[in-house]
């Protein structure tokens, strides 16, 4: 699933390739991909120019000359553009036709993906986003320290959850907790102010260096054909042998996600 750094990328690669356009046709091949009415979607976005894209935590917001729409990838969402003539690929299920000729393309084979027509002013009003917490650089320690102090949940399931801290999926999750050297099943209520503090500063350190390595592709994310190298510099993450010690990587299910840690240097 494509997390915060990977979303960063396809924001940049996007506002490079298509901003300015004008939309002169929307073609659905997969009406579910749309969250409401979907004849409302394509009438509302027809000969709109696009505007800015954006990012909120895993989501991208497409802003257009009076409306703006939520994209969420899920699982193995991707944009990629097309020229004029270039065939669509059988799982492209959404298009927008520019007024040039040339098409962006909604490509999701497992068709877990949503897009959403919103209100430009007040898109950060609207569910899912409205209930997300801060990303790792607006985060008060204060108030990250507080909500972890409450929860007896592992730390690992913490910083999946969206609520408290936005952006931090799976792998990044499980390369923060070897990077603090903490058990990604310690309990939340267990870390103290400073730990807390220096986990920001380390999910901070982890996320913006993946952006620069335009993400991690473990298995389909790619960025209109580019894949991420940040899957080069994984520390934990689907290892086998720990980095650090040379000692054996375990892994095991944490709430349902699947964990890698070394219980030498992490504990047991």
């Amino acid at each position: 699933m494509p997390e915060l750094p990977e979303v960063e990328s396809v924001r940049k690669t996007l506002n490079k390739t298509i901003v300015g356009k004008e939309i002169a046709e929307v073609q659905i091949h997969y009406p579910k991909i749309i969250n409401g009415d979907v004849e409302e979607f394509k009438t509302n976005l027809k000969g709109q120019k696009i505007i800015d894209v954006k990012r909120v935590a895993k989501f991208l917001v497409f802003i257009l000359e009076d409306y703006a729409f939520i994209s969420h990838l899920r699982m193995e969402g991707k944009y990629h553009h097309l020229e004029e003539g270039e065939p669509l690929d059988k799982h492209d299920h959404l298009a927008f036709l520019f007024k040039e000729g040339d098409r962006l393309c909604y490509n999701d084979v497992r068709k877990f993906g949503r897009l959403q027509l919103v209100n430009k002013s007040n898109y950060i009003d609207y569910p899912p986003l409205n209930e997300l917490g801060p990303e790792p650089w607006q985060a008060e320690i204060d108030d990250i320290y507080k909500k972890i102090r409450k929860s007896a949940m592992p730390i690992k399931a913490i910083l999946l959850d969206q609520h408290v801290i936005a952006g931090i999926g799976n792998i990044y999750a499980n390369e923060i907790c070897f990077e603090m050297r903490i058990n990604p099943k310690m309990p939340g209520n267990e870390l103290t102010k400073e730990q807390v503090e220096k986990l920001l500063e380390v999910s901070r350190k982890i996320l913006e260096h993946s952006i620069k390595e335009g993400g991690t592709t473990i298995h389909s994310f790619a960025n209109d054909g580019e894949t991420g190298n940040f899957q080069n510099h994984l520390k934990v993450h689907m290892k086998s042998k720990c980095l650090a010690c040379g000692g054996r990587i375990t892994k095991e299910m944490v709430r349902g996600r699947g964990t890698y840690y070394c219980k030498s240097c992490q504990g047991t």
